[in-house]
């Protein structure tokens, strides 16, 4: 299998995760380069990056919910490359809205998937990429409590403030699947793998994965 998804809660190591995989399977990590690198074959232009994932998602408030988004967000403006009746690549602008946000993303990782050899964290890899072959799809857990104590380690928020960031994340995450896939992310059929980081260390995760890779 040349390409890896992993899609974590928050706080539950699988960033962590993915870079060690990287290292022991000489994968590349699907970042902000390879996503640039992937926009400019889309005819987007160097100099615009697009990454409208889970972890930029806010939470639908009340009267988005109840208008039903009936006018996406808009998230910037983006450059891309036009061609004039001379057929000459010119630079030109265009409004990006969340729909089209999440569009760009999915062109990405199908670039990314063909050139193979990449992990890919987030970003509805597991849905994008469902029905190709040579994709393996992980899904990294942890209860509640120890990914709460893992964001307090990185010295930024205190307990109170990391349960709440914990949550809140999830729960964009969860909606983010759901509004622009359809599907629910903590759904293992959607996996080969479920790993609780609860149990096994970030490194004996990896390892597990990586094994993985060569059946």
């Amino acid at each position: 299998m040349g390409v890896i998804t992993i899609s974590r809660q928050q706080g539950s190591g699988g960033a962590g995760i993915a870079a060690q995989v990287c290292e022991l399977l000489g994968y590349r990590y699907f970042d902000k380069r390879l996503m640039a690198e992937a926009m400019a074959q889309e005819n987007l232009t160097e100099e615009t990056i697009i990454d409208y994932h889970e972890d930029e998602y806010r939470l639908r408030g009340f009267l988005d919910r109840l208008l039903g988004y009936r006018r996406p967000s808009t998230i910037q403006d983006i450059g891309f490359w036009d061609k004039n009746p001379d057929l000459v690549k010119m630079p030109a602008v265009a409004v990006l809205d969340e729909h089209l946000a999440v569009w760009v993303i999915r062109a990405a990782i199908k670039r990314a998937y063909a050139q193979g050899d990449v992990v890919i964290v987030g970003r509805a890899g597991q849905v994008v990429l469902a029905n190709e072959p040579g994709v393996l799809h992980v899904r990294v857990e942890a209860p509640l409590e120890a990914r709460i104590q893992r964001v307090v380690e990185r010295g930024i928020l205190d307990p109170k403030q990391a349960r709440q960031f914990v949550l809140e994340r999830d729960k964009a995450s969860a909606e983010y699947l759901q509004r622009f896939y359809g599907v629910d992310w903590s759904d293992p059929l959607l996996y080969h793998l479920v790993i609780n980081t609860g149990k096994w260390s970030i490194a004996s995760a990896a390892r597990c994965i990586a094994s993985a890779v060569e059946l």
